[in-house]
């Protein structure tokens, strides 16, 4: 038995140096170069290897004597994926990873290994699969060669597609870098990899022999004198091409590079389309290709299947970008099969179905536009006082799509599913989803109901005019959308329009729900008309839909984020600021099953008591401020004329968090009581100077725990924003815990709890502590309700590992067995309708026959 592969290349005339960059990601990549590295020093040449891998790797299986130089010099310019384990791969973690140790230090990298490459006189840089490092050569003048069997680009883009688009840059960055490599030495089972524009396909590449001939052989069942031939090329045909590269030689002969490349391209854009839980569709030709463009076949965990894309046939996209989200796909996909008409039967469909088969003209153009819900990690109902807040957008949205209608069609929305199935009517609005509630799915109004002669009709009538019919109050949600522009910005609608409704945001829930109804269907409106609606602005008008309209007082919180947010960033309200969560944490929501609603009466007498509080504060502020009023219990007289100033300030507040807890404590505490009715704040105070609430006399309200919680809010919300930036440790986390249980406990004081919330921060609570009592590091670390409160969500906080999830999934369990009720678990994050933008489509018509 004799190795066939162990013979080194030819040798050149002269020694030719190599520059050998490594990734540092796991030992396989060095042990496969290892082999390539033998075969270029047993040919007499010298050979400097950049990585992250130890030394001892290469000096422990390069011992022998060989004519040729081995250097090696540790430098880190990749990272490869982060692992949360040997088998889990933290997508976020890894991009963030890469941006820090190649983005952000790139000149000086550049710079750096310039520098090295022409210090040692390098004939040729190989890289396995550093891409930084075929810039270098370019830049140096220097000829690359990739060896590999997949790329980074192709394995940051799938991790784009898990976590988020905000570091796409980094892909494109990659792909850059390796299109200035001159060959690819392809091995076995590769991706597509469409950067490289020439490629040599080579043998596998694997480690050398390690065990004797009889070793092998009496392993193996092998006679002692049977010959075999043992072939191990990869090596040394990846030493010879390196070799020939350096000294010049031509070694491209595969005319198909061009038809490989546009192969790969293609198939990659189809990967970076796929998402967790959803197979890939890549066409049949890419497997079939192999006769024809001389590709091998697409490796195994690739496998071709029906095309889910063929929805994207139907429609032709005139404006916009779907982004890679798979919602947005599906609701395309949604529209496509209505637009085939394939409802063969009325009484085997939903009647929203029916409904929506009619809606819309498909030979004219829609507007879609897309809103997010969003998870309250910290602030909320402290937001309406002036809190700061966090919120994070969630991966569930809504989807809306308007079409404009003639003006000889002025119904805006047609109820009348008996009319429709009777006469054959249009229904100009539709809402999926319907038949999981008690709500109709359609609705019907003309324009002129919102008219009162040239003028619009007032927000208190359009509320009664949605309360008619409470199966039609959703309505108020996507029709007060419209009337908030006509009254706000003097729109004039000319003609009707035609809107579908499809949420994949639960209602109840707290994770604003209704918040991302109005914000996809005015930014889809605005679209359709040609408005020009800052995100922001935006936000802020369908805050009126929700506070006028539908008659709900919450903040702007829900809005905002939903129009404004990024993708697993928080979104900073008070400062419109972008936050960044540290690549360690990660925020889960778990739903409690408890119907939650900002219109729901605990709610606002929250915050009348809330505002109540704020009005005691302001008087009694101004009765102080009167100086001879000033006692010595307050200040000392020296500091009089100051403490006067703070007094006027304070008796002019416009909100509760601009006083800091100390003050509250020192000044005012004392004097907020526990609780009040109505008719004697009224008869005390006047009102209590809040729009959106009114003050009910007979009725009992808390007054001082509402009072206290967003000044204490404000401090735990700016406390927490601090905490995101310090150092990864259990202190950290704990923290952030701890101001998350804080914030739970107070929404209880204010009368905001509920059973089932309690449950799950309790069992956050069990599962922290029991990992504590056994010594070991806890996964999760805190808990609050969310939102509005009085059940709903609850946002946890934890380590951003597996064994986090496992705690999260059994947390489900515990709770299900306990209630019944398997809680819905909000994991992952996508951008605001601001970044979506919006999709101009229109069915593609058919070509002409001949």
């Amino acid at each position: 038995m004799s190795p066939a592969g162990d013979a080194p290349p030819p040798s050149p005339p002269r020694r030719l140096v190599f520059a050998f960059y490594l990734t540092g990601h796991g030992f396989g990549h060095a042990t496969r170069a290892i082999e390539v590295v033998r075969h270029l020093i047993a040919a007499g040449h010298e050979v400097h290897v950049a990585t992250a891998v130890p030394e001892f790797v290469f000096t422990a299986d390069l011992r022998s004597r060989h004519p040729g130089i081995l250097r090696i010099r540790s430098v880190v310019l990749d990272c490869g994926a982060v692992q949360t384990d040997a088998l889990t791969v933290d997508p976020r973690a890894s991009l963030h990873k890469y941006h820090d140790t190649a983005v952000v230090p790139r000149d000086s990298i550049l710079r750096t290994e310039a520098e090295w490459l022409t210090s040692i006189n390098a004939d040729l840089v190989i890289s396995d699969v550093v891409p930084v490092a075929c810039r270098v050569a370019a830049d140096v003048g220097i000829p690359s060669v990739c060896i590999g069997n997949f790329s980074w680009d192709y394995i940051y883009a799938e991790y784009i597609v898990a976590s988020g688009d905000h570091l796409r840059s980094v892909v494109w960055q990659i792909a850059e870098d390796y299109s200035h490599c001159d060959i690819l030495l392809r091995l076995p089972g590769y991706c597509p990899m469409p950067a490289f524009r020439d490629v040599i396909d080579v043998p596998l590449v694997v480690r050398g022999l390690r065990r004797s001939r009889s070793e092998v052989r009496k392993e193996l069942g092998i006679e002692a004198n049977a010959k075999v031939v043992v072939f191990n090329f990869g090596g040394q045909v990846a030493a010879r091409i390196l070799q020939d590269t350096a000294v010049g030689k031509k070694c491209i002969s595969d005319k198909f590079n061009g038809a490989r490349r546009l192969q790969d391209a293609i198939v990659l854009g189809y990967q970076l389309q796929r998402a967790p839980g959803r197979d890939i569709a890549i066409p049949d030709w890419y497997s079939l290709s192999e006769a024809k463009v001389g590709a091998c076949p697409i490796s195994e965990n690739i496998k071709p299947k029906e095309n889910t894309e063929s929805c994207f046939e139907d429609f032709e996209i005139l404006h916009g970008d779907l982004q890679g989200l798979p919602d947005t796909m599906t609701f395309l996909k949604s529209l496509s099969e209505l637009n085939k008409n394939e409802l063969n039967s009325h009484e085997k469909q939903p009647r929203e179905r029916i409904a929506a088969s009619m809606l819309f003209d498909w030979e004219e153009e829609m507007y879609i536009a897309r809103a997010p819900g969003r998870l309250d990690v910290m602030g909320g109902i402290a937001d309406y006082s002036g809190s700061l807040v966090l919120q994070l957008p969630l991966r569930e949205a809504c989807h809306v799509a308007v079409q404009r209608n003639h003006q000889s069609n002025q119904k805006l929305w047609e109820h009348i599913h008996a009319r429709q199935l009777e006469n054959g009517g249009k229904e100009p609005v539709v809402s999926f989803g319907s038949e999981l509630s008690n709500r109709s799915p359609t609705f019907d109004m003309d324009l002129s109901d919102f008219m009162d002669g040239d003028t619009p009709i007032s927000y208190e009538k359009a509320r009664e005019y949605f309360c008619q019919k409470p199966s039609q109050k959703w309505a108020a949600y996507v029709a007060g959308t419209i009337l908030v522009l006509m009254t706000e910005l003097h729109v004039k609608f000319t003609d009707s329009m035609s809107i579908l409704v499809l949420s994949d945001v639960p209602e109840g829930k707290g994770v604003s729900s209704s918040a991302s109804v109005e914000v996809a269907t005015m930014a889809a409106i605005a679209a359709a008309y040609g408005l020009s609606i800052a995100p922001r602005d935006l936000a802020l008008l369908c805050q009126k839909v929700e506070n006028h309209v539908v008659g709900a007082p919450c903040g702007v919180m829900d809005q905002m984020t939903s129009a404004c947010g990024e993708a697993n960033k928080f979104l900073a309200l008070l400062c419109q600021e972008l936050v960044a969560i540290p690549t360690h944490v990660r925020f889960w929501g778990l739903d409690s099953g408890i119907r939650h609603s900002v219109g729901g009466g605990d709610y606002g007498s929250v915050r009348v008591g809330t505002y109540m509080g704020r009005k005691m504060i302001k008087c009694s502020a101004s009765d102080l401020a009167s100086e001879s009023s000033i006692s010595d219990a307050i200040v000392q007289s020296e500091y009089k004329q100051n403490a006067i100033e703070i007094l006027k300030s304070e008796a002019s507040l416009e909100y509760l968090c601009n006083i800091p807890p100390h003050r509250y404590e020192a000044v005012y505490a004392k004097d907020i009581p526990e609780v009040m009715t109505g008719d004697a704040f009224l008869e005390k105070y006047g009102d209590h100077d809040d729009t959106v609430t009114t003050i009910e006399p007979k009725r009992s309200y808390s007054v001082k725990a509402p009072t206290r919680h967003p000044i204490y809010e404000n401090f735990r919300v700016e406390a927490f924003k601090t905490l995101l930036e310090a150092a990864n440790t259990d202190e950290q986390l704990s923290a952030l815990g701890e101001l998350m249980y804080q914030c739970h406990y107070s929404y209880n004081a204010c009368g905001l709890g509920s059973d089932g919330t309690d449950r799950l921060v309790n069992l956050v609570q069990e599962m922290q502590h029991r990992k504590m009592s056994q010594g070991e590091s806890p996964n999760l670390f805190g808990a609050k309700i969310t939102g509005g409160g009085s059940g709903g969500s609850v946002c946890v906080i934890g380590k951003n590992t597996p064994k986090s999830h496992e705690e999260i999934v059994e947390i489900q369990q515990r709770y299900k067995a306990a209630t019944g009720y398997l809680p819905i678990l909000f994991d992952g994050s996508s951008p605001g309708a601001g970044k979506f933008g919006y999709l101009k489509i229109r069915r593609r018509r058919s070509p002409p026959r001949g």
